[in-house]
């Protein structure tokens, strides 16, 4: 469920990158032997769908603060991901532009719980996520994103479970510059029954990030963006943790470099490296036994934006 944070301002950057490439007018050809007149190419059309895909290991999934999976050794852990996006307007007035977006999410573990059902032909496959959701940005700094998400467990391990999510984010570096922190935050429902790990019934989940970043070499061919996302989890209004308010703090550095080798006809591709340290509240301690208060998180991914 936690989703690359920290390759969003990577995956952010590529985008831009692959955009001002498609966007570049058409060529003109020779005149034939002859004739005074010259031959335009038209530009491409702007393409109005795009998106993002890859793959991110980690040594530990931790959803919103709460431990998922098996106890002891966790084996090799990875989570690809899909990301569509459809630009459905933009425009200069009060609301700037506004898109459809369909996004798929898994985690899939070669150490695996042992409370699946028996005979299931994939008990790696511990969680399958898929949220649609529509982003409006508005008096061109804010953006909203609401989205719809469900979490399946192909493996069995837990019960299918359901959440609405409203995410607001702030575009600080017309003033902030290279001080940008890129503010976000976010509300969680959960609708109906529990089913997953750490969510509970009619309970709201608060979140607030900051992603401040700077990108070193930034003319060279691969330059390098280091970013450092800070995120704060709590209950809100029907105990998303139970009892305890604060659900955990984290922080930690990522590095992105872009893969410019590869030809841009194939999309923008970027590899990245992280750290995420992990401060739990008493609720997300509560949900695993023997769980110390203090984790630690390593990352490695790799990534297409087109």
């Amino acid at each position: 469920m936690l989703k690359k944070h920290y390759l969003t301002i990577a995956a952010t950057a590529m985008l831009g990158v692959s955009s001002l490439s498609s966007a570049l007018a058409g060529t003109e050809t020779a005149a034939a032997p002859g004739k005074d007149t010259k031959t335009v190419t038209p530009p491409c059309p702007v393409s109005y769908i795009t998106g993002d895909f890859g793959v991110t290991f980690v040594s530990e999934y931790l959803s919103r603060g709460i431990v998922q999976g098996p106890d002891g050794d966790k084996g090799v852990i990875a989570e690809p991901y899909l990301d569509l996006y459809i630009k459905l307007y933009s425009g200069t007035g009060f609301i700037n532009s506004v898109s459809a977006q369909l996004s798929f999410w898994s985690n899939i573990q070669s150490e695996y719980s042992h409370d699946h059902n028996p005979g299931n032909t994939t008990p790696a496959w511990e969680e399958f996520d898929w949220d649609p959701g529509v982003s409006v940005t508005f008096a061109q700094k804010f953006t909203l994103l609401v989205q719809y998400f469900e979490f399946d467990s192909p493996a069995g391990a837990f019960g299918t479970a359901r959440s609405i999510d409203a995410n607001l984010t702030y575009d600080d570096s017309g003033f902030m510059g290279p001080f940008a922190l890129h503010p976000h935050f976010t509300e969680l429902y959960e609708l109906g029954a529990p089913g997953y790990a750490g969510l509970k019934p009619d309970g709201w989940y608060s979140e607030f990030g900051i992603a401040p970043s700077y990108t070193f070499l930034p003319k060279s061919t691969y330059p390098i963006t280091v970013s450092v996302p800070a995120t704060v989890g709590f209950s809100g209004q029907g105990g998303f943790y139970g009892n305890d308010w604060f659900g955990y703090f984290s922080v930690g550095p990522t590095i992105s470099v872009p893969l410019a080798f590869i030809p841009s006809g194939f999309g923008a591709w970027t590899l990245t490296a992280g750290y995420t340290y992990y401060s739990l509240g008493d609720g997300p301690q509560d949900a695993a036994a023997d769980l110390k208060r203090s984790q630690h998180v390593w990352s490695g991914a790799l990534g297409c934006t087109f």
